[in-house]
């Protein structure tokens, strides 16, 4: 790629450089005009990071550039780390590497791009300039497949040039191109204008000036451009498309039609914001707003969160089918992964359970919240301490929906090389961890109310209550067994585990020494097999 340096063409002129002037008039620039633009940019800096650190959760890394089979092979993408995004790239043309990293090999199933059970591993795919018949060819019916469930699943699309081409359906003016993605159910058509820069002119509302004002002259100039292409807007416009920006190249056919656009198709699926110019390799100015701005954009628009299933009462959800078994309700996690579900809690339920059996070998992280998606960020109850196994008690839940996540926090570590990443450590979790979830809710007494309570272990009390230091704990056994009596605080973490073992028949008394603790509310529970009582005690100081 040819870097064509601003100040080699003269400011809001024509990308010809004819000295004809692209817009009538100047725009005059006040001291004061400016700090108010200078404060509206940090502004939508600062709001547009918060947004991008919030949204991160769920996915492995932000972005994966693909350099690969007759693309352009950049490493760097200077935007990206401009905006601090984590990402991945593939710069190669050897066709094996290509496969092995975006369709599958020895460790995954499914490639880079995709979870176990299709969802997107990224936020976000860039797809850099080249050819794009080439490249979709190389990739195959398969590889166009991962990008389109991508795409589908949720994640974003973004590309410059033949980025562009290819997320289409043709070139042309009738047909399905085979060698292209068709994310973009709409028709691009070649500027044939090559190795030159062209003006923008953007769009009024356009969304990317929610992240920039480019001066404020609605102009962006001289940006590169090699054999790009631009929007068809009177055959086979998808109407969901919105144009971003349009070329300024006066003389030409492309001179004013659709340069940048951005579509999304469902509130499910991710959003393409494709340009047909070059401003990815840009490392300053407005042009590098440009591609931050595109980047942005797309970012904002990746798939809403789904639910895996709606859990009855005591019911067990085994996660454990592979990604060639293709029943992704049932199929397993994958690292820094989140998958949710939710469970309806009535308003007769004293406590709420929930209980996560994982494989052996891997973190899993266990997180609940009433009313909403229950990311790490956003939890009520969370247990994010090593080890696959986990329970979360909720004393006394808010009757309503309430949101289940599990996350992965296992990975991958990857070693830069020439062509991209290699995966290294534990590359078993790639095709994905089994785990089984179970959301239970007692009536009065019992967390399980489909197994009739045994004589066996008697009522829950606990003398003095309130207390003060300590208090001892009771219960009554009808015959002898194993039991658990467990303190918890007054979100259901385990604060002392008092006894877990042998007892014979009779009543049994056990005193929490509370002397170190801090004054509040506290739960006994104790266990005896699958019945489970709960007692609420308070400790004043």
């Amino acid at each position: 790629m040819i870097k064509i340096e601003a100040e080699k063409y003269p400011s809001r002129k024509s990308p010809l450089s004819r000295g004809v002037p692209v817009r009538a008039g100047c725009v005059l620039k006040t001291t004061k005009l400016k700090m108010t633009l200078f404060v509206h940019f940090c502004l939508l800096v600062l709001i547009s990071s918060i947004c991008i650190l919030e949204a991160a959760e769920g996915y492995y890394k932000d972005l994966f550039m693909d350099g690969g089979v007759d693309l352009y092979s950049h490493t760097t993408l200077p935007a990206a780390e401009s905006l601090a995004f984590s990402m991945e790239y593939l710069a190669t043309d050897n066709n094996s590497i290509q496969s092995s990293v975006m369709i599958l090999n020895g460790n995954d199933e499914n490639g880079a791009l995709l979870y176990p059970d299709g969802e997107p591993r990224f936020r976000v795919i860039y797809t850099n300039g080249g050819s794009a018949t080439n490249h979709g060819n190389s990739l195959g019916e398969t590889g166009r497949d991962r990008v389109r469930a991508f795409f589908y699943n949720g994640g974003s699309y973004t590309g410059s040039c033949a980025g562009a081409f290819i997320c289409s359906i043709h070139y042309q003016t009738s047909g399905v191109w085979t060698a292209y993605y068709h994310i973009w159910p709409g028709r691009t058509a070649s500027t044939g204008l090559t190795d030159t820069p062209t003006g923008h002119f953007i769009t009024t509302g356009s969304p990317l000036l929610d992240y920039f004002d480019f001066g404020g002259d609605m102009y962006i100039a001289n940006v590169y451009h090699n054999g790009g292409c631009y929007a068809r807007e009177t055959i086979d416009y998808p109407p969901e498309t919105e144009v971003l920006l349009r070329f300024d190249y006066p003389g030409r056919t492309m001179h004013e039609k659709a340069s940048c656009w951005a579509y999304k198709e469902s509130d499910t699926t991710g959003r393409i914001t494709v340009i047909g110019s070059h401003p990815e390799q840009e490392e300053t100015g407005e042009r590098l707003d440009l591609m931050k701005a595109i980047l942005l954009y797309a970012l904002s628009g990746t798939g809403t969160p789904t639910v895996k299933a709606a859990l009855s009462k005591g019911e067990t959800r085994y996660m454990n089918l592979a990604t060639s078994d293709e029943d992704p309700e049932y199929t397993k996690i994958g690292d820094k992964q989140y998958h949710h579900f939710t469970v309806d809690v009535p308003t007769e339920a004293s406590s709420l359970q929930v209980v996560l059996d994982g494989d052996d070998g891997y973190d899993l992280s266990l997180y609940l919240r009433r009313g909403d998606f229950a990311f790490e960020s956003a939890a009520e109850y969370s247990d994010t301490r090593p080890g696959a196994d986990k329970t979360l008690l909720v004393p006394v839940p808010t009757p309503g929906t309430w949101y289940i996540g599990v996350e992965c926090a296992t990975t991958v570590e990857t070693i830069e090389q020439s062509w991209g990443f290699e995966y290294t450590g534990i590359l078993d979790v790639l095709n994905g961890v089994a785990y089984s979830i179970t959301a239970d809710w007692s009536i009065g007494s019992t967390v399980a109310e489909n197994h009739t309570k045994p004589e066996k272990l008697g009522l829950l009390t606990a003398y003095p209550n309130p207390f003060n230091e300590r208090t001892t704990i009771s219960f009554e056994l009808t015959e002898p067994g194993d039991v658990k009596l467990e303190i918890l605080d007054n979100l259901g973490k385990q604060v002392e585990i008092l006894s877990d073992g042998y007892y014979e028949k009779g009543e049994h008394g056990i005193t929490w020494d509370a002397t170190d603790k801090a004054s509040g509310v506290y739960f006994c529970r104790v266990s005896c097999g699958e019945t489970n009582f709960l007692k609420k005690i308070i400790l004043l100081k």
